[in-house]
């Protein structure tokens, strides 16, 4: 049997064992989940922490480095999608189901329970507080994360012209021909990871729907309903898959930035758009200002208190969960670009996104709560899948914006499940480009059986569970990650001489270093890269 084969077959079995532990004991099942949640995040929740700090400041310093001139491909390869596009997908691709979850819920949870002691409830600065960590949640920390993943894969898959496994992306750092039960336990971990991540994104979007269909329409929600909006979605991802990521995951990201733009613009216009504007800038000053101690709070010494671990921790590790799938795919639709545009793109443009969306609902909804008596935290406090719909009943027109609102849930849903199927189908089937349909179908309908079998456990807590489990194995890879990135860009460095460069590189010397049979001599400082 292959390496690929064993690869897709050990994951899929994997997975469909905790399908069928899902369905068949939800009531334990969920109950273990808890406790392993419960422990993971208490005893390993600094590892994540300490981690995703240690990549915002590795990333954000390769920007001013000399390296990053050096291009995911050849010298002269032009991106693959436009700008437009490339940000729409990756924002389409990343987080965007998250952020319509989270965009109201989240600022409402902190200002009903402030994140930090002495803040009282439901004040105005609870409410600052509230905005301020909201961003830092969706700010660069998170895409951090995804930008190790997606660069290393990046620079071995148009760089180096190997496959895009995540495996191969380490051979920089144990050798060309390292055991293959080490390569087959990275690239498990990778699809195991992967698949729980995005199934945590799904379940919360197809709990958002139907909550927002029973909220909205008066539809009854249960474990049927969320199966329904699950093969629905199945059928619209199959026709898209089969388009390929330049045409279905394209123009559907086009059309998420188009409704989510149009949304953002209506609550603009119609909401209180001074407070808006000045929570932004007020907000963003926050997360400055804060970066560091956030990014490395933990309350050791306050053992009544695991916020941190609830909603920080809970946020990393899923991101880690996923990081494999993001990654592969934002290095997927990267190609062409430098390594400084590929982190400035990644880091920055969106986690500005957020920043709007955030800033537009989030500081409508605690404005409307402090001084219009909206009655939102409650709302959120009973049931969170429900706070954009409330927020709705605040302004005209709420039948059509709840309605576009679950489309746009819904286009998101499917593009994540679309562009998610095509990397998992590509790390099961050796790091190809363009994986077989049926294989993108097969692990559809893993998907969906493992978000149903999480859903019929526990709902939000077993999604939550799920994720912090997978992404702390994860973790370590990519540690190891960033380790090979620094290898492989020192090799690059060397490589890439001023009389050659644009030109060529000379590759058999190249795969020598890459593969360790021979050490890389230093970089001279006076060899500098042209302009």
């Amino acid at each position: 049997m292959s390496k690929h084969l064993s690869v897709l077959n050990i994951s899929a079995v994997l997975i469909a064992l905790i399908t069928a532990v899902g369905l068949m004991f939800p009531e334990a099942f969920s109950r273990y989940a808890d406790w392993i949640y419960q422990f993971t995040a208490a005893r390993f929740g600094w590892v994540y922490m300490l981690s995703v700090f240690v990549f915002n400041v590795f990333l954000i310093g390769l920007i001013f480095t000399r390296y990053g001139k050096l291009k995911l491909g050849r010298f002269d390869e032009k991106p693959e999608f436009s700008t437009a596009s490339w940000i729409g997908m990756l924002f389409s691709g990343g987080l965007g189901v998250g952020i319509v979850f989270w965009g109201v819920a989240e600022p409402m949870t902190h200002f009903a329970n402030p994140p930090l002691p002495g803040v009282e409830p439901g004040s105005v600065e609870s409410a600052r507080m509230a905005m301020g960590y909201t961003y830092f949640h969706w700010g660069l920390s998170q895409w951090s994360i995804f930008a190790i993943a997606g660069l290393i894969i990046g620079l071995f898959q148009y760089r180096i012209k190997k496959d895009s496994l995540v495996s191969t992306s380490l051979e920089t750092l144990f050798g060309y021909r390292y055991p293959t039960l080490w390569r087959r336990t990275v690239d498990v971990l990778a699809v195991i990871a992967t698949v729980m991540g995005i199934a945590t994104s799904i379940g919360m979007g197809v709990l958002q729907i139907s909550g927002g269909l029973t909220y909205v329409y008066g539809l009854p929600g249960s474990p049927w309903m969320h199966a329904a909006i699950l093969a629905v979605i199945a059928v619209v991802f199959v026709v898209s898959a089969s388009s390929g990521l330049s045409r279905g995951v394209k123009w559907l990201s086009n059309i998420n930035m188009a409704v989510a733009l149009g949304l953002t613009l209506f609550v603009m216009v119609l909401g209180p758009t001074s407070v808006m504007f000045k929570s932004l800038v007020t907000g963003i000053g926050d997360y400055l200002s804060h970066f560091i101690g956030y990014s490395l709070r933990l309350d050791p010494f306050r053992r009544e208190s695991d916020w941190v671990e609830k909603w920080t921790v809970f946020y990393w590790a899923w991101v880690i969960s996923w990081s494999p799938f993001i990654g592969a795919f934002i290095a997927r639709i990267s190609r062409g670009r430098t390594i400084r545009e590929f982190v400035v793109g990644v880091l920055i443009v969106p986690p500005l996104i957020s920043f709007l969306w955030i800033a537009a609902f989030g500081s409508t909804a605690l404005y409307q709560d402090l001084y219009a008596g909206a009655g939102l935290a409650q709302v959120v406090a009973d049931d969170y899948t429900l706070a954009m719909f409330a927020f709705w009943e605040r302004f005209p027109l709420q039948t059509v914006t709840s309605a576009a609102t679950l489309v746009l849930i819904a286009t998101f849903l499917i593009t994540s499940a679309d562009s998610a199927t095509h990397i998992l189908a590509s790390m099961s089937s050796g790091g190809s480009l363009n994986p077989l349909l049926r294989l993108k179908i097969v692990w559809g309908v893993l998907l969906a059986g493992i978000t149903v079998a999480l859903l019929a456990a526990g709902g939000l807590k077993s999604l939550q569970a799920g994720s912090i489990v997978a992404g702390l194995p994860f973790t370590v890879i990519l540690i190891l990650m960033l380790f090979a990135i620094i290898k492989v860009l020192r090799i690059e460095a060397h490589l890439v001489l001023p009389e050659t460069f644009p030109i060529k590189r000379p590759a058999e010397e190249a795969e020598r270093y890459h593969r360790g049979e021979e050490a890389v001599p230093t970089h001279r400082p006076s060899e500098e890269f042209p302009d």
